[in-house]
């Protein structure tokens, strides 16, 4: 930064998430202290002591960046999305969940009632004997009190606000995420709504040997002791790195583990799962429609979580259909 240059204003938010992409933020390790030059990191209640009235506060657009990460699941985060999207020049979908919904966006194939039945009714580790589930309003002595609404469907970041650049990865490797600094700092970003990463497939970063791929059966992970040099799809095992955005540097293939998707579809493709299915058909060695379901459904078990792990709330899909209280069929037309 040259001297006498006014810093930027950073800010980081966590919503429906794991924290990964929070800790990855370090991940960047003494490139940190070039952040802290450039920037003054005005809001990151993970790390720093910040209050959302001091957000509120704020000027529209006076925040520089932020990156978001994490799913809409709750009022609360839909709140935060569109404080974060109206103080913030440029909003960063930052991670998978942020970006495609990721593992939250599973919860999507139930209802509300199913995530809280197993949580606070059937969870084996539970001690609740009064049933006791979360309320958005308990009446105490003292007056009320208020949780957020918990929604039934988790949205995406871009669902929810207009996101000006997307940061894949399930979370993103320090090396990408300095790449997005970097560029943010020499104003070289892309066009707004575009993907900061690589346009090629984990396939074409991986170093394992790839031949004809005909595949009579899949296994699981720990059915096989993989070659260690061979395409582990062409030994039958499930790697998503035909249909997933490079940009990890193959990391999964290269320890024997398949790749399962984190980084989302590359260029073009408007549903990863499909794509992924489409992929997955086009190897399996044979002709017989009775076949061809076995060699699935003994393998491939699984086959929204194994297809659309990171990416069912972005999808064509985003999520099953909900009962309605005669108990006929809807679809979830909103979040709530």
């Amino acid at each position: 930064m040259s001297e006498g240059k006014a810093k930027g204003k950073l800010a980081l938010y966590w919503a429906a998430s794991c924290g990964g992409c929070e800790i990855a933020v370090l991940g960047i390790d003494t490139k940190i202290l070039d952040v802290a030059e450039n920037f003054d990191i005005v809001f990151w209640p993970c790390a720093t002591d910040g209050k959302v009235r001091d957000v509120e506060k704020m000027a529209d657009g006076e925040i520089d960046v932020c990156l978001f990460n994490g799913g809409i699941r709750t009022s609360e985060q839909e709140y935060m999305a569109r404080l974060m999207r109206q103080k913030s020049k440029v909003l960063v979908a930052f991670g998978s969940c942020a970006h495609e919904g990721c593992i939250p966006g599973l919860s999507n194939l139930d209802s509300k009632e199913s995530c809280f039945k197993t949580v606070y009714h059937d969870s084996p580790s539970l001690d609740n004997p009064q049933g006791t589930v979360p309320r958005t309003v308990t009446e105490v002595p003292e007056g009320k009190l208020h949780l957020p609404l918990y929604y039934d469907t988790l949205k995406t970041l871009d669902q929810t606000v207009p996101v000006d650049y997307y940061l894949p990865g399930c979370p993103p490797e320090a090396d990408r995420i300095w790449d997005a600094i970097v560029a943010i700092l020499e104003q070289k970003l892309p066009e707004p709504g575009s993907i900061i990463g690589s346009d090629t497939t984990v396939c074409d970063d991986c170093p394992r040997t790839r031949e004809e791929k005909k595949i009579k059966k899949f296994y699981r992970t720990w059915q096989i002791k993989p070659d260690p040099d061979k395409c582990l799809l062409e030994q039958g095992i499930l790697c998503c790195g035909i249909a997933t955005r490079a940009g990890c540097g193959a990391l999964c293939p290269q320890v024997n583990s398949p790749c399962i998707g984190c980084y989302g579809p590359n260029n073009g493709v408007e549903d990863y799962g499909a794509r992924l299915f489409s992929a997955v058909a086009s190897v399996i060695d044979s002709q017989d429609p009775k076949e061809i379901d076995a060699i699935i459904k003994d393998g491939i078990p699984d086959p929204a979580g194994s297809f659309y792990r990171f990416s069912l709330a972005h999808s064509l899909l985003r999520r099953s259909k909900l009962k309605g209280k005669d108990g006929g069929a809807k679809v979830a037309a909103d979040a709530s």
